[in-house]
């Protein structure tokens, strides 16, 4: 056992997250935590990775048992290379190295035979620790892995903080993986990166020995390297064998069956109830009555799950846009002129397309579309926005406010009642606990929810999409794939997930035939 969790119940206010729930990784497990939107897959790791101590329960690691933690919230220290987060996965080597130069500086002052033959005792452990440890390859490694992740044609001299949401993420999954923890626990972490990369990620924890824990909603990439489900629904966290079709499979058959046995028992219930109504008050059937009415004290009454309340997105369409939506002319992004992301980039975007914006992580498409909107300035060339546009913008990075989901909405749409309000929210798959909640405690993918409801409430005529299914779960995705597919409008999509874009858009723009990185 690597992990054992006994008894664990959470909640946030009067929002139970885990109800006397238990769970445990065995060695060599590849487990898959799944389930919707604010079921608490995050918070379950933040539990036992012991950054948030848990109302009831305990957590039980295995003795010397190294974990790594890739969270989707980590933030890389200002002022750090992309060289020093790398090579501080070694930071323990690097003490026993200064242990050694320590001990050296001393020798010319010890005079005691006694304490001399400590020291050089001691600093023969840390060598050959360092020599077991292959101390003096520990550039080539960091090159290696920043070969492997496109991370050395950034330089490792870059300071960590010019980085996109892709690279930073791309940084940190390389850390944790020349760290070699006995267990890996990941937190959404195909979020951010692009196919290359998910492919050799996908390849890694194939083949990977030891126990990991993934939270994901990329389910073709969950389906190739798990091989337990774990899944989290009203507070309780069931273990399933197989990959997450296995699942599903397997957890169809038991909600039918739980809902038909459900049936059954409220039709047996309303036969008894009705029985001892009609036949309490005869003397001759009080008996029988009182018989039936012991039965109905006795039985265990089948409880089916409420219902998760599913988005339904409909976006509003404004009036017809011009023909043209955007065109550039020799375009050049970036943030310093001296360090151009592209070359002159010349594209053209007609009212109606629906195009996916593809490439590298770091490439620039992010910047590309806040070019296009006029939210930076190009470093040359220009980008000309058509007449008659109607812009909805969703936005991959933002920090949540302090607002209740009430009153981010409010804010946009002063002139909404209440009920609009909550009715507009619920629509997003938010409960009335959501939606009275504060928006920085909800978990990634409601806090989507609420940015899309700003979006689909907003008239519009083209969208421009920077990575919207970032933590979104599979009815979430589904819903909004099936949306966008509505629209009457212009779409730009950047997206890193095919199986999202695919059937959605009828162009693909790969911003690498402009890259300079390339």
């Amino acid at each position: 056992m690597v992990l054992e969790v006994s008894n664990l119940s959470h909640g946030f206010g009067d929002r139970t997250i885990f109800d006397n729930v238990s769970f445990r990784l065995l060695k060599g497990e590849h487990i898959g935590l799944v389930g919707a939107n604010g079921e608490g897959k995050s918070t379950f790791m933040s539990i036992v990775t012991g950054s948030m101590e848990p109302e009831d329960g305990k957590v039980t690691w295995n003795k010397n048992v190294k974990v790594g933690y890739l969270d989707q919230h980590t933030v890389l220290e200002a002022g750090m290379t992309i060289g020093d987060v790398l090579r501080s996965a070694y930071a323990h080597l690097f003490d026993m190295e200064a242990r050694i130069n320590e001990i050296c500086d001393s020798l010319g002052e010890v005079t005691d035979d006694n304490e001399m033959n400590i020291l050089l005792e001691e600093m023969g452990e840390l060598q050959d620790m360092l020599d077991s440890h292959d101390f003096y390859s520990i550039d080539i490694k960091v090159e290696e892995i920043a070969r492997a992740f496109e991370i050395l044609p950034l330089g490792l001299d870059r300071e960590v903080t010019d980085l996109s949401g892709g690279q930073r993420t791309k940084i940190l999954l390389a850390k944790l993986l020349l760290e070699k923890p006995e267990v890996l626990l990941l937190d959404e972490p195909t979020n951010y990166l692009d196919a290359n990369h998910i492919e050799w990620l996908k390849r890694y924890l194939q083949e990977y020995e030891n126990a990991f824990i993934l939270i994901s909603h990329d389910i073709p990439f969950l389906n190739d390297v798990v091989n337990i489900i774990y899944h989290m629904e009203n507070g309780n966290l069931d273990r399933y064998v197989g990959n997450y079709d296995k699942f599903m499979e397997v957890y169809e058959v038991k909600k039918g069956q739980l809902e038909a046995a459900y049936r059954k028992q409220q039709q047996e219930i309303s036969e008894l109830k009705d029985f001892v109504a009609r036949n309490k008050a005869n003397v001759a059937t009080r008996n029988m009555a009182m018989s039936r009415q012991k039965k109905l004290d006795k039985m265990d009454v089948i409880e089916l799950a409420a219902e998760k309340p599913k988005p339904e997105f409909r976006f509003k369409d404004a009036r017809t846009a011009g023909k043209v939506i955007f065109e550039t002319t020799d375009l050049v992004i970036g943030y310093d002129k001296n360090k151009p992301l592209s070359k002159p980039i010349n594209l053209r975007m007609e009212r109606g397309e629906k195009i996916a914006l593809v490439g590298t992580n770091g490439i620039g498409k992010t910047t590309f579309l806040k070019s296009v909107l006029g939210l930076i300035d190009s470093l040359e060339g220009k980008a000309i926005l058509g007449d008659y546009l109607y812009k909805g913008y969703f936005e991959q990075e933002v920090k949540p406010s302090d607002n209740t989901c009430i009153e981010e909405i409010w804010e946009t749409f002063p002139g909404f009642s209440q009920y609009e309000v909550r009715s507009a929210l619920a629509k997003c798959g938010l409960t009335t606990k959501h939606i009275e909640s504060k928006v920085r405690v909800l978990s990634g993918g409601e806090q989507a929810k609420v940015r899309l409801c700003k979006l689909i409430n907003t008239e519009t005529n083209i969208l421009l999409l920077d990575e919207p299914t970032n933590h979104l779960d599979v009815d979430a995705k589904d819903e909004l794939k099936r949306a966008l597919k509505e629209y009457r409008g212009a779409i730009l999509l950047v997206c890193h997930e095919p199986d999202f874009y695919d059937g959605l858009v009828d162009k693909v723009w790969n911003l690498e035939e402009f890259s300079l990185l390339h």
